[in-house]
Formats: structure tokens, C-alpha cells, sequence
């Protein structure tokens, strides 16, 4: 005999996914205050010197330039397209969250930093039409692409789930069957 408790309230239902929605928006807060003292701090376009901040000497600067496309000026120009397809990402997340493992601990730090970042691209797409990007590192005569708060914790979210991703065992139902 199996005797089932009451159903969760809407508030417990929430209140299960607190990590992730912390995380998201310390995340998308962090990422949005960082933006706006870039903002005040430096006009656009701000590359290199002599307005560049120098952090460390040939190594790592703050800048202020901005992009209109995606990761490395992927898409450039397709901003709107890129805004749709954040905000179906965010959507999608939340329809199919109990798909993707959402009430795991590290799941919900990896989609707390994930959406985080996607919710600050997304306003930065909103508000200016273009991501806001002020990170900029150089390795000798190689400039690695500017970034931002929200596309570090992206990677970070994304390196995160699929690590969980692959510590997981294998179902009945991923696993081929052979004859």
C-alpha cells in the first residue's frame, strides 16, 4: 500500500528551485552593475590606450566596446534574432526543468549561472541593442575576444551541467540495445 503525502504548495513547488534563483539573479546583478560602471566609467568605444583601464601591463585591461552578435562577433548584426533566442532559451528552461535535472544541487548552480547571464546579455539587448563587453585579456600578440560578467558565467554554467551531465550512469532508456 502506497500512501502519497499532500501535494507541495505553489510556494514549495518555488521555494525547491531558491538556488537556482538566487544564483540567477546575483548573477544577472553582478553582470548589469559591472556594465554600468563600464558605462559611466568609459566612453564608447574604449579600446586600447590610451583610454583602456590597464589592470595589468600587456595582460589584462578594461575596455569598452560593444557587440551585436554572439560569442567571438558570431551572428554580428543579429541582435533581435539573439534576443528571441535568449528569451526561448529562458522559457524553455523553465518548461522543461524537471527534464534537465533541476533539483540537483549542481544543476541548479550551473542553470543559476547560466540564466543569470543569459537573463544580463538579454537586458544589455533589450536596453542598447548590443551586448556591453569590457573584459579584455591578451596572451602575447593574441587578444583573446572582450567579455562580460554574464558571458563568464555562461561558460561557467554550461561547463558545469555537461561535467554533471557525463557523471551521470546511463538509463535503460539512453542506453542502445543490442540484439
Amino acid at each position: 500500500m502506497i500512501v502519497e503525502g499532500p501535494s507541495p504548495t505553489r510556494l514549495q513547488r518555488f521555494l525547491a528551485y531558491r538556488l537556482l534563483l538566487v544564483l540567477g539573479l546575483v548573477t544577472l546583478a553582478a553582470d548589469q552593475v559591472t556594465k554600468g560602471w563600464i558605462v559611466a566609467r568609459l566612453p564608447y568605444p574604449t579600446y586600447g590606450k590610451p583610454g583602456a583601464i590597464r589592470i595589468i601591463e600587456d595582460f589584462f585591461y578594461l575596455v569598452h566596446v560593444r557587440n551585436t552578435g554572439a560569442a567571438w562577433s558570431l551572428f554580428t548584426g543579429q541582435s533581435t534574432v539573439l534576443a528571441l533566442l535568449a528569451a526561448g532559451t529562458l522559457v524553455a528552461i523553465g518548461v522543461w526543468r524537471h527534464t534537465l535535472g533541476l533539483r540537483a544541487r549542481v544543476v541548479q548552480v550551473s542553470f543559476g549561472l547560466l540564466t543569470g547571464g543569459i537573463a544580463g546579455n538579454l537586458v544589455d539587448r533589450l536596453r542598447y541593442q548590443q551586448v556591453i563587453d569590457f573584459l579584455d585579456f591578451h596572451f602575447g600578440n593574441y587578444a583573446y575576444p572582450t567579455f562580460n560578467v554574464a558571458d563568464s558565467a555562461i561558460c561557467v554554467g554550461v561547463f558545469l551541467y555537461i561535467g554533471w551531465s557525463l557523471r551521470q550512469p546511463a538509463t535503460d532508456d539512453k542506453v542502445p540495445k543490442s540484439d
